[in-house]
């Protein structure tokens, strides 16, 4: 298939905006091209006009469609020096001022990291001082999430960043087998976890944090769309509450930079000094 002309990503993009609410307009347009193009192949359309006119006449295929863009790849203890560091400095710093902890997890997918910090918070005999809110724009990511439901196969490389975590125990005691390929999580890890769906690039703000996880999200949207939701996270966290984003992605340019300190470069935590 040759290459798709970006009017045509245009069309599409604002198709969804207008029909959807949904607004990719100002997402990083060769990431946006790409997943398109997936999409494409995956099902066998012939032309982007062709993929156009099945998202427009067909809303459950659109979930679909939705699912196939925003998908995101993760892990449980992704980077594990970056989840030690949360147990070792963060979540300590938080329990000076604070007898409870909010904390949201911004895009979070089919959940991996969701479970990784309950399970960290287990093991510090935290989890019932805390309340977690975890987020995705794609409901049927959130389903899955729920569920806690994964591949055998994955739980190996989860179990490599565990122990690399320096975690308490095993991987193993926190999930048992669903089927002969895979995994269910302990449902109890969820208690104190609410899943919601909600769109990152509207900037609707629904609670207070002290603690917000936004990684590896923002790599698929432009400098625009990325300076208004780090504007966004800023109003959700508390003052002197902690953000981190992705190891690739960075608050430096940001029209806000100067509301935040650095915590930790490598692990790229920050805390908000300013309103």
């Amino acid at each position: 298939m040759q290459e798709i002309e970006i009017s045509d990503i245009k069309a599409l993009a604002e198709l969804v905006h207008k029909k959807y609410n949904v607004d990719f307009t100002n997402y990083a347009m060769s990431s946006f091209r790409r997943r398109v193009t997936r999409v494409i192949d995956l099902y066998r359309f012939e032309s982007v006009k062709q993929l156009i006119e099945r998202v427009d006449g067909d809303k459950v295929f659109f979930e679909t469609f939705l699912s196939e863009i925003t998908v995101n790849v993760t892990e449980m203890f992704r980077d594990p020096s970056f989840w030690r560091f949360i147990r070792e400095h963060v979540i300590p710093n938080i329990l000076i001022n604070h007898k409870s902890i909010n904390i949201w997890h911004a895009g979070c997918s089919s959940g991996e990291e969701v479970f990784s910090m309950a399970i960290l918070l287990e093991e510090m005999n935290l989890l019932d001082k805390v309340r977690i809110y975890a987020t995705d724009l794609d409901k049927a990511i959130l389903d899955r999430a729920k569920k806690g439901i994964y591949s055998k196969k994955k739980m190996e490389l989860n179990n490599k960043n565990y122990i690399r975590f320096q975690g308490e125990r095993t991987l193993e005691e926190y999930y048992t087998l669903a089927s002969h390929n895979e995994v269910k999580m302990n449902s109890s890890l969820l208690r104190n976890v609410t899943f919601k769906s909600h769109d990152l690039v509207k900037g609707d703000q629904f609670n207070k944090f002290d603690l917000v996880l936004c990684r590896n999200v923002m790599i698929y949207f432009n400098q625009t769309l990325q300076n208004q939701v780090i504007k966004s996270l800023h109003k959700s966290l508390f003052k002197y509450g902690y953000l981190a984003i992705g190891s690739k992605e960075s608050l430096i340019w940001c029209d806000i930079s100067n509301k935040f300190i650095v915590v930790n470069n490598e692990e790229k935590i920050f805390k908000k000094i300013r309103e």
